[in-house]
């Protein structure tokens, strides 16, 4: 009888433990552009389905297609120009990489 007891109050407590967590942070999905002089002035543009804001140097975006940062890297260069940091749902290319997608 206890393990019955037992067993409906951890199912009835499930549901509540779980709106207790804390949601997950968003990947980070950034990029230093070297020249901001080709952002629009409106400063937001959509590159792949994200949606770039960019204040001076210093761009951001939110969603965007599901594809490698290497790649989503070479289609925001072509857009925005050369940058010198670039970040794509939490994958940080490193200085090679940053040299390859600026070429």
């Amino acid at each position: 009888m206890r393990v019955l007891l037992f067993s409906a109050a951890l199912i009835l407590a499930a549901p509540a433990m779980a709106q207790t967590q804390a949601p997950s942070a968003p990947a980070a999905t950034r990029a230093v552009l070297a020249d901001p002089t080709r952002v629009p002035n409106e400063n937001t543009i959509i590159i792949d389905g994200a949606n770039w804001r960019c204040q001076g140097t210093s761009c951001s975006a939110t969603g965007g297609a599901s594809q490698p940062a290497a790649r989503a890297c070479r289609r925001v260069v072509a857009r925005l120009g050369a940058v010198t940091e670039f970040s794509w749902k939490g994958q940080t290319l490193d200085t090679a990489a940053i040299a390859a997608c600026n070429a």
